[in-house]
């Protein structure tokens, strides 16, 4: 387990196991690890877009299949997992290269000590009269030995230039696989917030708008049922790219969780998103696609949208919330169309 759950109290800790148990055992969960870590997590409440995640699939009475599970884990927990091995692994080899850069430095302190000293006998030397032919012949020998010395440290000192550019290396492509959800290439629910928040500074500070879509794709449960989860998986790897390829090079598109896409959309107000969205929309339902193993035509995949545009203050979640609302207001009115947030003030006020 992780050290969050080593700090918890022994007497709580097992009154939650015993929640994640009951819970697992509700939704036929099979008590794996992972699983068991995913549903400790959600009888914790943390985090609270796990908690969320897995209560819509609740009240959508989604079965929790090896899919679903797997996808769980993977959003939630387990690249949380994959971050601690990353920087226990970068925190040795940084510790194996300070070591021997220090190493390298004492010696080469060493070493010019012993350089100066020899070159101090030199002088000593010339003042008692030695041939100057000898004295010449250990002046150069010092030296000699002194470049030898010089070059043998340069060399370490290169290559574990080198060792550390591999590191940095290593932690950039980390850094990248802990923000990219596996299966879409979309950005993931933690770089989604990174980038949300980013944005929400910026629209307070120079008055901005700041909008997002959240795309849910029509009757996918059925289409998985039907097809199964690898056709699902293909679709999703569709609506993606279409996603990816349809807003701006400043927008951020990424995978909300399940079925569910969002795009976070800088310095656009909520008739630029929604044409945004529209375009996705139209892009989708004109999409064919076929099964790769057979080639089988597959029937025509649409979407619902909704959007809305930040209120200065408000967090995430509540853009979100008044997101989704459209969003299952464009599923009420028939699905495979965008719905605005102004709609639903609209309706509300008629």
């Amino acid at each position: 387990m992780t050290a969050a759950f080593d700090e918890l109290d022994f007497e709580y800790a097992t009154s939650v196991a015993e929640k994640a148990v009951r819970g697992m055992d509700a939704q036929r969960v099979p008590p794996t690890p992972n699983n068991f870590h995913v549903w400790f997590n959600y009888a914790l409440g943390a985090p609270p877009a796990l908690k969320r995640a897995i209560d819509i699939l609740i009240g959508n009475k989604r079965k929790f299949d090896v899919h679903t599970n797997r996808e769980l884990f993977e959003s939630y927990v387990g690249s949380k997992a994959s971050d601690e091995a990353v920087a226990f692994s970068v925190s040795q080899q940084l510790h194996d290269v300070m070591a021997s850069a220090q190493r390298f430095l004492t010696e080469a302190i060493a070493e010019n000590r012993d350089h100066l000293a020899a070159i101090s006998d030199v002088a000593e030397q010339t003042e008692a009269g030695v041939d100057p032919k000898i004295l010449v012949e250990s002046l150069m020998r010092e030296l000699a030995n002194a470049a030898t010395r010089a070059t043998q440290l340069e060399a370490s000192f290169n290559e574990k230039s080198r060792e550390l550019d591999t590191i940095r290396e290593s932690l950039l492509q980390s850094e990248a696989r802990a923000k990219t959800d596996t299966l879409t290439g979309l950005a993931n629910r933690r770089a989604l917030e990174e980038f949300f928040r980013e944005a929400q500074i910026a629209a307070m500070e120079q008055d901005d708008p700041v909008s997002i879509l959240l795309i849910d794709i029509d009757h996918f449960k059925r289409f998985n049922d039907t097809y199964g989860h690898g056709v699902g998986d293909q679709v999703l790897k569709l609506m993606a790219t279409v996603l990816r390829e349809r807003v701006r090079d400043f927008d951020l598109p990424a995978r909300y969780g399940g079925e569910e896409l969002i795009a976070v959309c800088p310095r656009a107000n909520l008739a630029m998103t929604a044409e945004i969205a529209e375009r996705i929309r139209r892009a989708v339902a004109e999409c064919h696609m076929r099964r790769r193993s057979t080639g089988e035509a597959l029937p025509g995949i649409t979407v619902s949208i909704g959007v809305a545009q930040f209120r200065g203050g408000e967090t995430m979640a509540d853009l979100i919330d008044r997101c989704d609302r459209a969003l299952y207001r464009a599923k009420d009115q028939g699905r495979n169309r965008v719905v605005t947030e102004a709609e639903l003030e609209s309706e509300a006020a008629e």
